[in-house]
Order: structure tokens, then sequence, then C-alpha cells
């Protein structure tokens, strides 16, 4: 299993802070857009994200729902097929929900910065710190609060759960 440390939050300035990640960034701006489809599952949480161009990736990951930075560890697997795998996956274990959003990616060292504008819930920001097998996971803490920092992100933006969740919540 992959290990990163996360952050998300609701965006004050997403222009504004779009700028300051530019100005952080080793590479970005990227678009991608990503329809994220999950299924029902016992423990963390399973999501087929969809490209849009014929390609996919299979997504698990498990990851406490608290607002600061929090240790997520994940597995992922390519798909080539993402509509064939949806129906699998929907016919065997039950679709939870979709987010659909666009992304916009930078990368500033090990972290990817998530722009995203969630379809019927407004902009975001995400820190993904990829985590090395041999690093200690106070280095990712440190790095994330370092970064909203940098971002004019305050705590009181951070979010708990998933986008699904949001969603959810809204029902």
């Amino acid at each position: 299993m992959s290990v990163n440390i996360e952050i998300k939050a609701r965006s004050r300035d997403f222009q504004g802070q779009m700028a300051l990640a530019a100005d952080l960034a080793d590479t970005g701006p990227h678009l991608i857009h990503q329809r994220d489809t999950f299924f029902h599952v016992s423990r963390g949480r399973l999501k087929l994200r969809d490209f849009g161009n014929g390609k996919g990736e299979l997504i698990q990951y498990d990851r406490p729902d608290q607002g600061g930075p929090k240790k997520s560890t994940y597995s992922l697997v390519a798909v080539a097929e993402p509509d064939s795998m949806r129906g699998v996956l929907a016919d065997s274990l039950g679709i939870r929900g979709e987010v659909v959003k666009r992304r916009t990616l930078f990368l500033a060292g090990s972290t990817r910065i998530h722009f995203d504008e969630v379809e019927g819930l407004g902009d975001f920001i995400e820190l993904e710190v990829v985590m090395a097998p041999d690093q200690p996971p106070q280095e990712g803490h440190d790095t994330a609060r370092q970064l909203m920092s940098d971002l004019a992100i305050q705590s009181e933006d951070l979010i708990d759960g998933a986008y699904i969740d949001l969603l959810e919540s809204r029902l």
C-alpha cells in the first residue's frame, strides 16, 4: 500500500490560491476531468476514476475522517475499460454515488496540489503529500501544514471526509 498525508479544504479565494500554488509549484497547471464512482464497501472507500478518454483507475483507500493533515493508505490499479469495470462493480457491490470534478493539478516537490471544482459542491483545495516508504509521517504532516500556510488555508476551511460524504449529507 502507498501512503499520503492529506488535507481537503474549502477554497476561500480559488483563483488567488491557485496563483499562490503556481508560484510554489515545480510543474503545472494540468487540467484533468474526473468522474469518480464510489461503491459500497465494508471498510474504507472504493472508487473508479474515469478520465473520459477510455482510461481510468480503481482506487481503494482508507483514511480517518478528520479535518487536519491525516494519513491515507491506498492502492491504485490502472483500468483500460472503465465503463465495463463500472458495470461489474455496480452489479457486485452497488453504487454509492458519483463525484464529477474538474481538477487543476500542480506538483510541488512530493506534493500534489489539487484545485477541484466539484459539481454540486463548489471549489476545494486538496493536498496529497506523497510519502516515501521509509519517510517519517511527521515530515508529511509538517509539509502539509507549511503548504496550508503558504496557500492561505485556514483550519476552519478543512473538511473531514470525502466529496462523496458531502454530497450525501446534502440529500
